[in-house]
């Protein structure tokens, strides 16, 4: 039986925290995860799904701003999305993100990722929409250009609310951007 958890970090008890980063690392490889995409699921909820006390799933939710048409987003941007790969396509990642789209709704104006290609179908049969504009971050001397972020960024929920003809603008951070 597959139950799912939500902590915020702080309250993620050590053994959790190292399980999570340890599934991380496991299902992306060393090629994909970094120590900075780590950090960046850190200082937010995580959802945790667990089995037979082994933890099989995965997915931040991370409090950003996102900046469109002159407005200023209050984003839940999702990281560490994962499910241990023996556990996958069983439902698994959408009890995952049943609970971190639930945090994104109540909690947020907005939800936000970076798709991975392989991520991308599922994103889409659960809602969200791929950005359809350029991707911009501000950053310490300005906005910059993040042209290899170009279609690669889900949207969930904000429908009416955003400027599709404008920029989408993240703010900055260390490594990835988005």
């Amino acid at each position: 039986m597959v139950t799912v958890r939500t902590v915020h970090t702080a309250d993620l008890d050590p053994a959790a925290r190292r399980a999570a980063r340890e599934l991380l690392f496991e299902v992306f490889g060393a090629d994909e995860m970094t120590e900075q995409d780590w950090s960046h699921c850190l200082g937010g909820m995580h959802v945790l799904a667990w089995e037979e006390g082994e933890l099989i799933g995965h997915a931040a939710v991370v409090q950003r701003r996102l900046l469109n048409g002159g407005r200023v987003l209050r984003t839940g941007y999702l990281e560490g999305v994962a499910v241990r790969r023996d556990r996958q396509r069983r439902g698994i990642g959408g009890k995952v993100m049943d609970e971190a789209e639930r945090v994104v709704r109540a909690a947020h104006e907005i939800g936000a990722l970076g798709a991975s290609e392989a991520g991308v179908p599922f994103y889409l049969a659960r809602g969200w929409r791929r950005w359809p504009g350029p991707t911009w971050a501000l950053g310490p001397h300005g906005r910059q250009r993040t042209p290899e972020e170009d279609g690669d960024i889900y949207l969930l929920g904000g429908e009416g609310e955003l400027d599709l003809t404008a920029d989408l603008v993240c703010d900055w951070r260390e490594g990835d951007l988005w």
